[in-house]
């Protein structure tokens, strides 16, 4: 049985790991084969005896080791095996030295862009991400993804041949696709805590294990791109809105809505890390970004002592800044929250009759619990009912859906 010191040390190495050999050999699907077969080594063995003095350059070397085998197997399925020994290193393997630090963080940056290119699916750039940089198992992401493990198995296989046939090299992006490849980076994690912290379909309200992967991740990021004031942006909002997640359920499972959580209970080291953050990131120049605006309404949402006390008008303004930014539906959904929290559920709702006539929300479960929650606040009792209701049918959870069943009978039982 692998400790928890040790699992955090494999996955912390994974990606490093993954790394040097990728810029030593390339094949990076079958380089990753040889670092999940290292680390299964490692974690079978090291429980058994000490941890080695130098735990990367141990699993460097079964890594090679099982790499080196691999591809003269496949070479020589091929009939190339003549190819493959002129590339691979004849000597006997021996602990390889270390790479400085500056050097494990650009592989792990680079290995964070490999899993995220554009020829990948948001899915597959996901389940790339927890896979090669994450240390996750391909058992483990199926089952925060709710799918079996040979789907997930084939969606990852079919994620490393893309990048293998894109003819991607091991090196950081050219500057004139940096930005955009570091943009992709920044959704993917952000996508990776989202369904960790508030899961779209299972029996549990949130995946702990993905949103706290996904801010550790997130951590990495930062450390090696501290200059970038979205990346500080997406880690502060990480981190103020999981704060919150003790009080999110009761003893039960169920939903615990945010005016109604003991605020005792939220992580004030979180809160402190969080705010201290954005509050470096947002003056540093240049108009803040979408993460930058998105974390700084989770600050002030967390530093109300009460549901009372909460700025709403200062989300307000926040939200329609952010609205500028981005024709995202969802922004404009809280949005309208904001505005019937401070000007009034009329105006709230008046909000969320234009974007009914958009309409790419009209099968989502939120815009149905918004549109309940002022009309309850407005009362139009009987028409929150039917909304509650309606929101039940659509949400994927069964702690929210209950949550709003139950509110639906409360209203009707009053």
């Amino acid at each position: 049985m692998v400790d928890a010191h040790t699992e955090g040390l494999l996955r912390e190495l994974a990606p490093q790991v993954l790394g040097a050999l990728v810029r030593r050999y390339g094949h990076f699907d079958t380089a990753e084969d040889a670092v999940q077969e290292a680390l299964l080594a490692a974690a079978t063995q090291w429980p058994d005896a000490d941890v080695p003095q130098d735990p990367k350059a141990w699993l460097i070397t079964v890594a090679s080791r099982r790499l080196t085998d691999l591809l003269r197997a496949e070479q020589a399925r091929r009939q190339r095996e003549d190819a493959v020994v002129q590339a691979l290193p004849t000597e006997q393997w021996a602990a390889p030295v270390v790479e400085d630090r500056v050097g494990d963080a650009d592989d792990t940056l680079i290995l964070l862009f490999l899993c995220c290119h554009p020829a990948l699916t948001p899915a597959a750039q996901i389940a790339l991400t927890l896979r090669a940089v994450g240390g996750l198992t391909t058992t483990e992401i199926a089952r925060a993804f709710l799918v079996p493990a040979d789907t997930m198995t084939r969606r990852i296989s079919r994620a490393k041949r893309a990048i293998k046939s894109a003819g991607t090299p091991f090196r950081m992006p050219l500057p004139q696709e940096r930005d955009a490849r570091i943009a992709a980076v920044r959704h993917v994690l952000y996508l990776i805590f989202t369904e960790g912290y508030a899961a779209t379909v299972g029996p549990e309200l949130y995946r702990a294990d993905l949103s706290v992967e996904a801010i550790r991740l997130a951590r990495i990021m930062y450390r090696l791109l501290e200059e970038d004031d979205e990346v500080a942006g997406l880690l502060a909002l990480m981190l103020l809105t999981d704060a919150r997640r003790p009080a999110r359920a009761g003893a039960q499972g169920e939903l615990i809505p945010m005016a109604e959580q003991d605020r005792s209970r939220w992580d004030r080291d979180l809160i402190t890390e969080g705010i201290n953050l954005i509050t470096m990131a947002l003056p540093r120049g240049g108009p803040p970004g979408p993460y930058q605006l998105q974390a700084a309404i989770a600050a002030v949402h967390d530093e109300a002592t009460a549901a009372a006390d909460t700025d709403w008008p200062q989300i307000a303004a926040l939200y329609a800044a952010l609205a500028a930014l981005t024709d995202n539906p969802v922004v404009a959904l809280n949005h309208a929250v904001a505005v019937g929290m401070s000007d009034g559920a009329e105006a709230g709702l008046a909000m969320l009759a234009d974007l009914e006539r958009d309409g790419r929300l009209c099968a989502n479960h939120r815009f149905y619990a918004v549109r309940a929650h002022l009309r309850e606040l407005n009362g139009g009792v009987a028409d929150a009912i039917a909304d509650y209701r309606r929101a039940a049918e659509l949400t994927g959870t069964v702690p929210q859906q209950r949550y709003l069943l139950s509110r639906a009978d409360r209203l009707a039982a009053e």
